[in-house]
């Protein structure tokens, strides 16, 4: 009928990308940025977890597709740029969680992750130390050459952001060209295990082309559990600002907003519109944001995922309620099946008006997961509209 509004909708198309089983390692951390063009490119980092430790990272490599996911190429390694340097006396230093975006001001697609510190000959990476920082940094991309400067740590001037990251964030870009960068934050600068918290807030931060400098940051986002808050990722739909937050140690995950991007509400709990809770707990949410609706990407405990690694597998999809902060139960969608792996660290992008991405790896952390069918892929989850994406977002 003639006026008819359409409902949004979306069909689903896995593609695997890579596929690599190692007795060494396995891939981490795909995360991609867009580069707008006809076609659009998309630049993919993702990067080495080797066995042998705990968050122990090598060079970030990047995969790119120039025909939205028909073709890609790599891995290729960015030894030099984005692999580990010295750092003082007797440490290394590395860049991990490293996420692309693209900025529209100055047409530079910008990498921003943080970074980890391994003392010389040691497998174990010294965030938990004392007195030992995590910096947020960044790096820039030349699409000419298809490289990366080296990267660069961001000064922060409060001394409170001693151990700051940015895991898995999505940011965003104001009309004047300045950033918000959501990150979380180590209460102090000693971890003890059963006292240390974690807080959350968004960075405003100005880019010149080759500089990102801190300007100011917004609330102080902390919850009254033992742990806190912690990886950020934000966006913006109709105007007004969402946070989703990961609950650290065995925490459930978090939603706020606000209107001008860089104070929040207190986070509430993430729940389904009939008021049960979601279950979503120590691991990562994102976005995808299309103008007709929202989304949130997810994991959660089924009731029968235990094998898995705090219950990251399936790969959810769902639509938000933005009035009310709750997710529509009947709209739940499964965008990646539970083979046995950990799907935890994925990320989500808007490539064109009609396709958004998730990207995601099998993290084979348990022990005999490849029984379930894991073997180390890397996805490419294509979502196709069937409305265009009126703003592309994050």
């Amino acid at each position: 009928m003639q006026g008819t509004q359409v409902p949004l909708d979306y069909s689903i198309h896995v593609d695997t990308i890579y596929s690599q089983i190692d007795d060494l390692y396995y891939w981490v951390h795909p995360r991609a940025g867009t580069i707008p063009g006809d076609p659009a490119t998309v630049v993919l980092a993702m990067q080495k977890y080797y066995r042998i430790g705990d968050d122990y990272f090598g060079t970030v490599f990047e995969m790119r597709t120039h025909d939205v996911g028909q073709t890609w190429v790599g891995p290729i390694e960015h030894d030099g740029t984005l692999s580990r340097r010295r750092y003082g006396e007797g440490m290394d230093m590395v860049i991990c969680d490293f996420s692309p975006q693209w900025h529209a001001a100055t047409g530079k697609l910008i990498g921003m992750g943080h970074t980890a510190i391994y003392a010389d000959n040691t497998d174990v990476p010294l965030l938990r130390a004392k007195n030992i920082p995590v910096y947020d940094a960044y790096s820039v991309y030349d699409e000419a050459t298809h490289t990366w400067t080296p990267f660069k740590l961001l000064e922060i001037p409060d001394d409170k952001f001693y151990a700051i990251g940015g895991a898995g964030m999505q940011r965003l870009e104001l009309p004047n060209g300045d950033m918000l960068v959501p990150c979380y934050y180590r209460l102090g600068s000693e971890f003890v295990w059963e006292r240390t918290m974690w807080a959350c807030t968004v960075l405003r931060c100005s880019f010149d082309g080759e500089t990102v400098t801190y300007l100011e940051h917004g609330t102080e986002l902390l919850n009254d559990t033992w742990s806190g808050l912690a990886e950020p990722s934000l966006t913006r739909f109709k105007g007004k600002y969402y946070m989703t937050l990961r609950g650290q140690k065995g925490e459930v995950g978090y939603v706020t907003s606000g209107d001008d991007g860089l104070h929040y509400d207190q986070p509430q709990v993430w729940k389904w519109d009939d008021g049960s809770d979601l279950r979503s707990y120590n691991t990562q949410q994102h976005w995808i944001t299309h103008s007709d609706g929202l989304f949130l990407v997810y994991t959660r405990d089924t009731g029968s995922n235990g094998h898995v690694c705090r219950h990251r597998s399936p790969l959810f999809i769902a639509q938000v309620d933005p009035d009310r902060l709750v997710l529509l139960r009947d709209t739940e969608r499964v965008l990646l099946e539970d083979r046995g792996a950990d799907l935890g660290n994925f990320s989500t992008i808007n490539v064109t008006a009609d396709v958004s991405y998730v990207f995601a790896n099998e993290c084979l952390i348990a022990p005999g997961c490849q029984q379930y069918g894991c073997d180390g892929s890397v996805f490419a989850i294509k979502l196709q509209w069937n409305k265009p994406n009126g703003e592309m977002g994050p």
